[in-house]
């Protein structure tokens, strides 16, 4: 089962952590796995959880609980691209209750959620959570920062026959709650080295208090790159971005005061390549799938080291390079736990703007519930678009809607032709993804 399920994946060979996880997991007891963003933990706990599924049994078998929307629909999109057979279901905030409330009706072997929808559907006896035999903390530290604890112990107080308790998370001095139910924990440590090797810091100074004249510079002088900008507060990513906009620098936001279709979008245009430019809180610093960032640059410095840690490691990951920026003012100094050494760079006086990507996405106003899948979108754009397949870029179906790269080039063009038409006799509608 493991095997179809990496093949469908198109992975040949898990990595030393991924293994180290299969392993421990077969091993009685619990388990904490402590390993840094991006290094593939979901499959480290999804691989032994398909190993324990049984179809002749009834009722929610496994379940994980993510600290945020955008983790809990990655797991289930994973999950769901092992092609395993298992029925899952993803509970999180802004979902439509009915919606799910329809899906549990029919109990999927694995459910995915949000500490506060899990427990909420727990509280509404949508689903029965004593035939629940493994349970997955996953970012468990980020769900203590975001202050789950109690929707979380009220969950695991009611797992009443859980044999297999799994906390992951990408902090070395995690603490396990007793409301955890996890004692004497086997662990699994890559956590070895906090910030890579194949990082670069390098600083700039900006002679204005509000730095934006600098991030404006900084990011034309990077040029087509993906780039991730961290502030501290929303209203700060909201600022700057209206800003940014003004001057004409294509980018998106992220932070938890949007609305969960805008970020989803968001993260949908920047995996696809129609943007390269985020402007984001500490939110998208983990848990996130995203694709490598080759620089990040701290727009105002991280509020402590464990910021500092997560928000370095969307870049340099795995065995590519990256670049970490500082921007600072002239009197402000680096906080005590910084003890990398940036380099100060200046920044050329001439700027051009980044120029747009090859991609952009493409809205439509229909997805699984409508019974559209990618295959009928392939179709509808090969066909009456007019579009080669290599115009055609990474497609996302969800619930009620749908996202595709196209071709920059074509979008214009591509919008005129599918005027009318109707996709699985669902009349709907097609736009760019704003």
């Amino acid at each position: 089962m493991i095997q179809k399920s990496l093949q469908n994946l198109k992975i040949t060979k898990l990595n030393e952590m991924q293994e180290a996880a299969l392993k421990a997991f077969q091993k009685s007891g619990d388990l904490v796995l402590l390993s840094p963003t991006g290094s593939g933990k979901t499959l480290g706990f999804l691989l032994p959880i398909l190993e324990t599924l049984d179809l002749k049994i009834e009722g929610v078998q496994a379940m994980v609980i993510a600290p945020s929307r955008e983790l809990a629909l990655q797991i289930e999109q994973v999950f769901r691209q092992m092609g395993t057979g298992f029925k899952v279901s993803c509970c999180y905030g802004g979902h439509l209750v009915k919606t799910e409330e329809n899906n549990l009706t029919e109990t999927p072997s694995l459910i995915i959620g949000t500490p506060g929808r899990l427990a909420f559907h727990v509280r509404k006896h949508n689903f029965d959570p004593a035939t629940v035999k493994t349970l997955v903390l996953d970012e468990f530290d980020k769900a203590l920062e975001f202050g789950f604890q109690d929707d979380m112990a009220f969950i695991i107080d009611k797992l009443v026959n859980v044999k297999k308790r799994v906390l992951t998370s990408a902090t070395q001095s995690i603490k396990v709650p007793a409301f955890t139910g996890i004692e004497n924990p086997l662990r699994v440590n890559f956590l070895k080295d906090q910030i890579s090797e194949k990082l670069t810091f390098k600083a700039i100074y900006s002679t204005e208090n509000d730095k934006l004249e600098a991030l404006y510079r900084l990011i034309c002088s990077i040029g087509n790159k993906a780039i991730l900008v961290f502030c501290n507060h929303r209203d700060a990513v909201d600022r700057i971005s209206e800003i940014l906009q003004r001057q004409g620098v294509i980018h998106d936001t992220f932070h938890g005061k949007m609305e969960q279709q805008d970020r989803e979008r968001t993260l949908i245009k920047l995996r696809n390549g129609s943007n390269q430019v985020l402007i984001s809180t500490d939110l998208a610093s983990r848990g996130l799938d995203i694709p490598e960032i080759e620089y990040v640059i701290h727009y105002q410095l991280p509020l402590n080291e464990n910021a500092f840690v997560h928000r370095n490691g969307r870049t340099a990951r795995m065995h590519a390079e990256g670049t970490s920026y500082f921007i600072l003012k002239e009197d402000e100094d680096l906080p005590s736990y910084i003890t990398e050494k940036p380099e100060f760079e200046s920044l050329p006086e001439e700027t051009e703007l980044p120029k747009p990507t090859e991609w952009e996405t493409l809205y439509i106003s229909g997805g699984k519930k409508d019974k559209i899948n990618k295959t009928d979108i392939v179709g509808l754009l090969l066909q009456k678009g007019g579009l080669e397949k290599e115009e055609l870029g990474k497609i996302e179906v969800l619930d009620f809607m749908s996202y595709v790269a196209i071709k920059r080039t074509k979008m214009k063009d591509l919008l005129k032709t599918l005027k009318g038409e109707k996709l699985k006799k669902n009349t709907v509608k097609f736009d760019i993804a704003r």
